[in-house]
C-alpha cells in the first residue's frame, strides 16, 4: 500500500486485515461499538487478525474477547475496505456468516481489552437507526438479492 502524506512525500504501509462476524440471532444483528470516544459508531464484532492462525481462529479469537461468545464460523460474505488516504491507513475487512455454539448472548460481558464499550442485537429497523459501518452492513446480513459481495475503499469516519 501507498499512501501519500503531503508535500510530495509517499510513504509505504502495511494494508491492515480484520475478520468479522454477521451473528445473527432470532432476526437481530449483533452490533458492538468498537471505537473509542465514539459511542454513537456501530460495526460487527471482530478485529485485526494475528499471523500464523487461520481468519475463522482470529475470528473466534475475536468474539470470545469482545463477547464472550463461542461461534461456529460459516462461509465468506462480504470483503469491505476502508481508508484514510492523508493519515495513510487502509484496512481490509472479511466477513462471515457465524453461529453462537456456546455462551450467553445476552448476558453482561467486559472486554478484557476495553475496546468493546457495548454490544447490542437489533432488527433490522433498529439498525437504521444507528451510524453503522460498512453501509452496506444491513444489505448483507440479511441477505438482500442487491447486497453487495466486494464493498470498495469507503471512507474512515472520524
Amino acid at each position: 500500500m501507498i499512501a501519500a502524506l503531503g508535500h510530495g512525500r509517499v510513504m509505504s504501509t502495511p494494508v491492515r486485515l480484520a475478520v468479522r462476524a454477521i451473528l445473527m440471532h432470532e432476526n437481530h444483528l449483533l452490533l458492538v461499538n468498537a471505537y473509542k470516544g465514539r459511542d454513537d459508531l456501530w460495526c460487527a464484532p471482530g478485529g485485526g487478525v494475528e499471523p500464523h492462525a487461520s481468519l475463522p481462529d482470529n475470528l473466534a479469537r475475536e468474539l470470545h474477547e469482545e463477547c464472550g461468545l463461542e461461534i461456529e464460523v460459516g462461509a465468506p460474505c462480504l470483503v469491505n475496505e476502508f481508508h484514510h488516504q492523508r493519515r495513510g491507513f487502509h484496512q481490509v475487512d472479511l466477513y462471515f456468516r457465524c453461529e453462537i455454539r456456546s455462551g450467553d448472548p445476552f448476558g453482561d460481558w467486559i472486554d478484557p481489552e476495553g475496546i468493546v464499550s457495548h454490544r447490542r442485537w437489533v432488527t433490522r429497523d433498529e439498525m437504521a437507526k444507528l451510524r453503522v459501518k460498512p453501509d452496506s452492513l444491513a444489505a448483507v446480513a440479511w441477505q438482500d438479492a442487491d447486497a453487495p459481495g466486494y464493498d470498495p475503499l469507503e471512507p474512515i469516519v472520524l
